[in-house]
């Protein structure tokens, strides 16, 4: 699958990690090229955060997208695969479970606070068996209390399971430009206009309309933080004025697209 009809990807392995070294572990990584972990998952929390760059988590059934004053935050167990554009920075975290209740048993994108990503970013140098009892130790405390506290933002698009709502929406990340209404998935799909809107509110809670713009407000990002101007990247997600899509995005999110950065 590609990110926004992206299809050089280039797979990136999963580290070999058959346990945390420390409760909480960190891995700095730099890339080049766009890169995607494979569905997979593991017995520990993670925290996909990248100080420059966009991400993509995907899980089965939802979608999220995570700038950099954003993290994805996947539990323990869940499987997920990971995108990331060029010249991406990759600051992740690994966390034992224990360190988190039921509060946290969910994907989301949370936050990263100033005093977050300076902790992430100071924890990201320091020895992988890092003394617990020491100064790097009252660190990795200081930076969990304020995981634990971080704030859940809207930067998640839920996927339907029916096979035939589900290859509409997948055709449309690939395609966010797709102007075609319901009616004429419906005859390329096999299904009804009103089947498709049924079963898209009921497994989304989202209508078509709102469902493909928050996914065109989303995948907008990463071109907005590449520095691509307002004006294309409004025709690029379908939108027929620049004004227009200002206006979604101001909604959505409660800033402009050119503020959006700069939080």
């Amino acid at each position: 699958m590609s990110i926004n009809g992206q299809t050089a990807v280039h797979e990136r392995p999963i580290p070999p990690l058959d346990a945390l070294p420390r409760p909480l572990y960190a891995r700095s990584e730099s890339l080049a090229r766009a890169e995607r972990t494979r569905m997979h998952h593991h017995p520990w929390v993670q925290l996909s955060y990248a100080i420059r760059g966009v991400l993509h988590v995907h899980t089965p059934g939802e979608s999220f997208v995570a700038p950099p004053q954003r993290a994805v935050w996947i539990p323990a167990q869940m499987e997920h695969e990971v995108f990331s554009f060029a010249n991406t920075e990759m600051r992740s975290l690994y966390l034992d479970a224990t360190l988190f209740g039921a509060p946290h048993d969910h994907c989301r994108v949370i936050e990263i606070t100033p005093l977050t990503h300076e902790l992430i970013k100071q924890f990201c140098t320091l020895e992988t068996e890092y003394d617990e009892q020491g100064e790097a130790g009252r660190l990795s405390l200081v930076l969990v209390d304020q995981l634990r506290r971080a704030r859940e933002v809207s930067m998640s698009l839920p996927l339907p399971q029916d096979p035939r709502a589900l290859q509409l929406c997948r055709q449309l990340q690939d395609t966010p430009d797709d102007a075609r209404t319901l009616a004429e998935w419906g005859c390329q799909l096999g299904a009804s206009e009103k089947t498709l809107r049924r079963i898209l509110l009921r497994e989304t809670g989202l209508s078509f309309r709102i469902w493909r713009q928050r996914l065109r407000l989303l995948g907008s990002i990463e071109e907005l933080g590449r520095g691509v101007r307002v004006t294309q990247v409004a025709l690029n997600f379908g939108y027929q004025s620049t004004s227009a899509y200002i206006a979604a995005f101001r909604e959505h999110f409660g800033v402009t697209p050119g503020d959006f950065f700069s939080g």
